[in-house]
């Protein structure tokens, strides 16, 4: 397993330089942040998780396949993967982080188009929300201030 590789997958460069030709600029496996994410975008307080769908655990997907040998191990090993990347995300989404994931088999070249689309547009509307302007609603409450307290000082005397 250490042939394997962690940064500068395929499909981690197809998202990269595809991002990078829709003008969005962007950080790679940031240490500061929990899980060394693939890719961040500071400026849409976003990280981008490409994930193969093997050694993630990627349910109901077709390229994911538990070997027939050493199950034990595997599947023990695919569900702390599992835990640790929820865990990770909670963790990014309490910082005020935007998680999304993108999984290897969205990223073969039948639907490739539409998962990267997909990405810019969900980006786009990230950023455009983050920055709407929120009305703030009256409160019919009366509070009262300090200047309004009325004191009668020759009673205090």
């Amino acid at each position: 397993m250490s042939a394997i590789k962690g940064k500068d997958t395929k499909p981690e460069l197809l998202v990269r330089k595809f991002l990078f030709s829709r003008g969005f600029r962007y950080r790679l496996n940031h240490s500061r942040l929990p899980g060394h994410p693939d890719i961040v975008l500071r400026k849409y307080r976003t990280v981008i998780f490409v994930n193969g769908c093997f050694w993630h655990g990627h349910q109901g997907c077709k390229y994911f396949v538990l070997p027939k040998t050493n199950v034990e191990f595997w599947s023990e090993k695919i569900e702390r993967n599992r835990n640790r990347d929820v865990e990770e995300q909670r963790q990014l989404a309490s910082m005020g982080w935007h998680c999304i994931t993108v999984w290897e088999c969205q990223l073969k070249p039948r639907v490739r188009q539409q998962t990267l689309e997909s990405l810019v547009y969900t980006l786009s509307h990230i950023f455009l929300e983050d920055r709407r302007v929120k009305s703030y609603e009256e409160n019919d409450e009366n509070f009262m201030l300090a200047s309004d307290i009325k004191v009668e000082y020759d009673k205090l005397v």
